[in-house]
């Protein structure tokens, strides 16, 4: 049943986590006229979202081509109906800029994987989607938080990498893929990244091993 009235960022975010899925903060977007709406940041901190998933996944007819993106956009859209928004998705296009509504509602700055990093979720955190209100909507006030990045003296994200995807240039995605897919990429398809692994913080939400090879396999399209 639609709820009437402005929902709290406490409201939606007891909805989501029914799924296992948390609010990532917001932010309120000023329109031409002097109209405003809003985007609340849909996501997961470690994989408590994953039980929920497969069991949406076995009661499929015929396992959707991204499963978890369908999965995300059917519970994301449950909870938009509740309240009267509507579902914007990383996948939609033209593309939502995501990493940039992330930044300014949770002040997040990437870490060296140009992964956003998070001072208590690590890497190990993403946004899943996100619900847009056309008007505008009371939002808690949010510090700028510790960057954990900027007191890492070793910097093991960037040394863990067995292909050197990543440097000062930028991430290698086609040496990437290549290596996850072919004869030496075995520990990256099953234990997930090892440069993402490498980092220290977060390390009580790294997602299971189950879950990362399920991501490498989306990733390298295997």
């Amino acid at each position: 049943m639609k709820r009437s009235g402005l929902p709290t960022e406490q409201e939606v975010a007891a909805e989501l986590a029914v799924y296992g899925l948390i609010l990532r903060g917001g932010v309120v977007l000023a329109e031409d006229g002097g109209a405003a709406r809003t985007v609340l940041l849909v996501g997961n901190a470690g994989a408590a979202y994953w039980t929920t998933f497969l069991r949406w996944r076995e009661q499929q007819i015929s396992d959707p081509a991204n499963p978890l993106d369908s999965w995300s956009r059917n519970v994301i859209d449950a909870v938009a109906r509740r309240f009267g928004a509507r579902v914007v998705m990383p996948s939609d296009r033209p593309f939502a800029p995501f990493q940039q509504w992330a930044m300014k509602a949770e002040r997040l700055r990437p870490s060296p994987l140009g992964l956003l990093m998070h001072p208590r979720y690590g890497p190990w955190h993403a946004y899943r989607g996100a619900l847009v209100f056309d008007r505008e909507l009371p939002l808690l006030p949010v510090q700028a938080p510790h960057h954990p990045c900027d007191t890492c003296e070793a910097k093991p994200c960037l040394s863990a990498c067995p292909v050197d995807a990543y440097s000062p240039l930028g991430f290698a995605y086609s040496r990437c893929v290549s290596h996850v897919a072919g004869d030496g990429g075995q520990p990256c398809r099953t234990i997930g990244c090892l440069a993402r692994n490498a980092c220290p913080v977060g390390s009580a939400y790294r997602y299971p091993s189950a879950v990362q090879a399920f991501h490498q396999k989306a990733f390298a399209a295997l």
